[in-house]
Formats: structure tokens, C-alpha cells, sequence
């Protein structure tokens, strides 16, 4: 017989529980990747064929001189790729071959080279029909082009409830949850208090978010590639080290990716459809393709045309989940951490841990744990600085400008409660923050589609207009 939840908590987190697994499952997955298969076919493939002019407008070229707009292209991109590239690259890819084997690394792929496609019509909307606010601040985003773009009451509806989701959405995964993950990996690594912790965090993100979006821009600039660079040069050291698997990397990941994967050492086996369900669903987790969000950073950017950031935007995806995604598979693949057996629990390794054991079993000493918690870390900071601005531009639609600098205050404020947390003997409730936020996570992306979908007329005639201009 089931045990009854034992208090207001418990029964709250099953509740979530069941609504989060809903929401998540596979009806938003299919709809997810429906809409950017559709949006692929729409643009003939733009992702593919763009990808070169894209990178070089993104790295190379930078920024448009006199725009409008508050940040350069560059500082958008690294806005957003500062709110994705986080837990979800090292944990998340980990999770996904944990539980459906090497093959989920191809059904990432899939969702990222397609999610490029989503993430480009969400910038040509979100710069299409940004506004200036009060502030003489861009403001843009899904809230807008559904506001704005249907302009009717089904429009205003949704506007109003993805603003409504990502501010919710925002205080947990993009904030308390982060500085939690940060002051856990420190904690366990190197013996750091978690209110030391909490208060350099919170004292560092406020020196950078109550500038606004400037200085979220100018910062992210500098500190995302250095992060994404650290990160990447350990991982591709412990490929050369272990290169003897770099061929069993394609092997398991392009055999697995079509047919079951059978039990092996630490791994218990998976199915197509488990391989599928996890490679789609963390992919989408890690790169927000189809969330939403990556249009309120595009909406910042300095640009005459929305299609020009948009190209910038796209490419967003792309490093997240090709790149650093694909690296950390390929730690654990060519090391055969996937396979082994954790001594405490006598299973497999999933999380964190297996991309722990990953870098650990590929580089001597201690060196290889370090980089991954040192990793988790900045990559954690990272989004709280991303979704600070997501949280910012959606609260601000709410409730007006006025709201700004309490919200800005409170943000900071609770980057150090995530962190204080770790002290406390019962986390439950903050358990039920981290479901809570996970599941209005996933209700941003409804409303977000919907409006894909029936503006994706106008992100192509803005696409042609690009083009044959």
C-alpha cells in the first residue's frame, strides 16, 4: 500500500510531480520538435545553409554600428547562451545517457540542429515586434510578438501567460536552484561554506544585474567564452587521452540511436523509445529551442533587421548543444563511464556523478573531478545572470518599469537563499521550489509555440525580404 504524504509538502510535490511528468511529456516534446521540423521545412533548411554567415556575423563581425538597441549581437548571443549553457550540459547530457543510453547523444543532435530553426523565428519575432519601454529600454519577447503580432485577445492571453510562467520560472531554475547547485559543487569539492558561497554570489551578481542589461551584456562577453572555453579544454583532453574510444563513440551513439541498447555493466539497458524520450528532452532543456527566452535577449541587440540577429541568435543552439553538449557525451562515452558501476550505491552513475567519474577516470589525480565542479559552478553563475534579464523583461511586462530595481534587489537576494539552503537539515520545501519552477518551465513553452506557429508567415516574408533585399 502506498504511504500518505506526511505533510503540506509532500502532497504538494506529488501533486507537481504528476503535473511536471504531464507537461513534459510527450505531447509538449512532439510539439517541440513538430514545430521545428515545420519551421525547418518553412525556411528550406536555413539553419544549414546559413551556418557559416551566421558564426562569422556572431564572432567575427560582432555588432551592426548605430543600430538601435541596447547590446551588440555578440553581447546578445552570450546573454542567452550565459542563461543555457549551464547544469543541463553537464548533468543534463549525463542523465540522458544514463538513462537511454549513448544513442540519446543523436536524438540531442537531432533536437539541436532542428531547435536552431525555433530559436531563429523566435528572434525575427521578438526583434520584429519589440517596443521601447518607459526606460528607453528595448523590451521584447514571446510576451510581445503574441501581444503584439496576433493583436487580439487570444494574443493578449498568451502574452500575458508566458510573462506570467517565466517570472515564476525565473526565481527557481534560473536563480535559487543555480546558487544552490554552485554551493553544493563547492561545498562537496573543495569544503566551501554555502554562505560563503551565497554571499560571493550574490555580492558578484549584483555588481553586474543592477546595471541592467549593459552590464549583464558587457560581463556575459567576457566571462562565456572563457567558461565554455575551460569547460571545452578539459573535455577535449580527456578525449585525446582516451582516444582509443573515440571510435566507439559513433559507433554506440549511431547503432544505439536505432535500436535498444542492452544491459552493460553499470548500465541497465534502454529502449528506442527511452532514447528517443530522454535525448529530445534534455536536449530541449539544455538549449530552450521552442521556450521562448532566447527572443527576450535577441529583442536587447543592436540591429536594423530582425533577420540579421536572428541569424546571430540561431547560432545559440548550435554551440550549446553541438558543441558542448556533444563534448561531454563524449567523456563519458569514450571513457566508458556509462558502464560503470558506482561502489556506493552498486548502480550505474547518472547526473553530475557520471560526468564526474567521466573526467575523473580520463585525467590523473584529482584534476578531473575538479573541472567538472568548478564547471558546474561557473556555468550555474552563468544562468543567473541569463535569466535574470528573462525574468526582468517578463515582470516589467506585468507590472511596468516601476518594478525594476525592487526586482533587481530581490534577485540578488535570492541567489543567496538558494545557496543557505544547503545548511538546513529539511530541504523539502526547497525541493518543491525547484518542481515548482520546473513545471512553469515547461507551460512557457505552450503559448510560445502556438505563436510560432501562427506568425511563422511573417518570419518567412522577414526572411525573404533578408535575402532578395
Amino acid at each position: 500500500m502506498q504511504q500518505a504524504p506526511t505533510s503540506w509538502t509532500d502532497a504538494a510535490r506529488e501533486w507537481i510531480g504528476w503535473a511536471g511528468g504531464y507537461v513534459w511529456g510527450w505531447p509538449l516534446l512532439v510539439l517541440l520538435v513538430g514545430t521545428g521540423f515545420y519551421l525547418t521545412f518553412l525556411l528550406r533548411g536555413l539553419q544549414f545553409r546559413q551556418l557559416r554567415h551566421s558564426l562569422y556575423l556572431a564572432l567575427v563581425k560582432r555588432k551592426e554600428e548605430g543600430a538601435a538597441g541596447d547590446i551588440s549581437h555578440y553581447q546578445a548571443l552570450m546573454t542567452a547562451l550565459a542563461a543555457t549553457v549551464g547544469t543541463g550540459n553537464i548533468a543534463g547530457v549525463a542523465t540522458a545517457i544514463a538513462l537511454g543510453g549513448p544513442g540519446a547523444l543523436f536524438w540531442m543532435w537531432i533536437t539541436g540542429l532542428i531547435g536552431m530553426a525555433t530559436k531563429y523565428a523566435e528572434a525575427v519575432l521578438a526583434v520584429r515586434y519589440r517596443t521601447t519601454d518607459a526606460r528607453g529600454e528595448m523590451a521584447g519577447g514571446p510576451m510581445y510578438y503574441l501581444s503584439r503580432g496576433l493583436d487580439n485577445g487570444f494574443g493578449r492571453t498568451l502574452g500575458f501567460l508566458f510573462a506570467l510562467f517565466a517570472s515564476v520560472a525565473a526565481f527557481g531554475i534560473g536563480n535559487m536552484v543555480q546558487s544552490n547547485s554552485v554551493a553544493d559543487a563547492l561545498q562537496s569539492s573543495f569544503g566551501v561554506s554555502p554562505l560563503l558561497t551565497g554571499g560571493v554570489i550574490a555580492l558578484l551578481a549584483g555588481l553586474v544585474i543592477l546595471g541592467g542589461i549593459k552590464s549583464i551584456g558587457r560581463f556575459t562577453g567576457f566571462f562565456v567564452p572563457l567558461m565554455i572555453f575551460f569547460y571545452l579544454a578539459g573535455a577535449l583532453v580527456v578525449v585525446a587521452i582516451n582516444w582509443r574510444g573515440i571510435d566507439d563513440i559513433f559507433v554506440y551513439v549511431l547503432q544505439d540511436a536505432f535500436r535498444p541498447s542492452a544491459a552493460a555493466g553499470g548500465f541497465m539497458g534502454a529502449t528506442l523509445m527511452q532514447a528517443i524520450r530522454y535525448g529530445v528532452a534534455r536536449g530541449v532543456f539544455s538549449n530552450e529551442s521552442g521556450l521562448g527566452t532566447g527572443g527576450i535577449a535577441a529583442a536587447a541587440a543592436q540591429t536594423r533587421t530582425p533577420v540579421a540577429q536572428a541569424l546571430v541568435s540561431m547560432t545559440q543552439t548550435f554551440i550549446d548543444t553541438i558543441v558542448v553538449c556533444s563534448l561531454t557525451g563524449f567523456t563519458i562515452i569514450a571513457t566508458g563511464a556509462w558502464m560503470r558501476v558506482d561502489p556506493a550505491t552498486g548502480q550505474g552513475f547518472t547526473g553530475a556523478p557520471l560526468t564526474i567519474q567521466a573526467f575523473s577516470t580520463g585525467l590523473p589525480g584529482t584534476w578531473g573531478g575538479y573541472i567538472v565542479s568548478v564547471g558546474l559552478a561557473l556555468f550555474a553563475f552563468s544562468t543567473i545572470l541569463g535569466w535574470s534579464y528573462y525574468g526582468e523583461k517578463s515582470i516589467e511586462y506585468l507590472l511596468g518599469t516601476r518594478v525594476i530595481l525592487p526586482y533587481r534587489v530581490l534577485w540578488v537576494a535570492a541567489s543567496f537563499v538558494g545557496a543557505w539552503v544547503l545548511t538546513l537539515s529539511d530541504r523539502g520545501g526547497f525541493q518543491l521550489v525547484w518542481d515548482f519552477a520546473d513545471l512553469m518551465n515547461g507551460l512557457m513553452a505552450f503559448p510560445n509555440l502556438v505563436g510560432l506557429l501562427l506568425l511563422s508567415g511573417v518570419v518567412a516574408r522577414e526572411t525573404k525580404r533578408y535575402f532578395e533585399g
